[in-house]
């Protein structure tokens, strides 16, 4: 696999300049272009069509946001593990590493027991119980 030089990463800076670009003008005509006028009724809050009906603020429990946390922190791992997974298999018959080796089954190996330990940690801190 060659190293590369610069003139390959050309098309890429490109896609990621024109796309910049878009995004800029498209700020700037909207902000330019786009009515000014505020009036009373455009400062209401409105939601679906309904009338505000007291304070929005109002506190709710931390355990939903922790339990938010977690299932994105489940689900980014799952994803990690999803190709680890179909690359596990033995197209040629040369055992049940060949598709990523040694090297990646002892890699995802230590993924999979770092995972697991954080598991059992959230289960001993009780950051899974609902009730106090």
């Amino acid at each position: 696999m060659s190293s590369g030089n610069a003139s390959d990463f050309i098309p890429i800076i490109f896609t990621v300049l024109v796309a910049g670009g878009f995004v800029a003008t498209t700020l700037f005509a909207t902000h330019r272009l786009g009515p000014m006028r505020k009036t009373k009724k455009k400062l209401e809050t409105f939601e679906c069509g309904i009338e505000v009906q007291g304070n929005a603020r109002v506190p709710f429990s931390i355990k939903y946001f922790l339990v938010a946390i977690l299932f994105v922190l489940f689900d980014v791992e799952v994803i990690f593990m999803y190709p680890w997974a179909v690359n596990f298999r033995d197209p040629d018959g040369a055992g049940p590493l060949h598709g990523l080796g040694l090297v990646g089954f002892i890699e995802m190996t230590s993924f999979i027991c770092i995972f697991l330990i954080g598991f059992y940690y959230i289960l001993k801190k009780g950051a899974l119980k609902w009730e106090d």
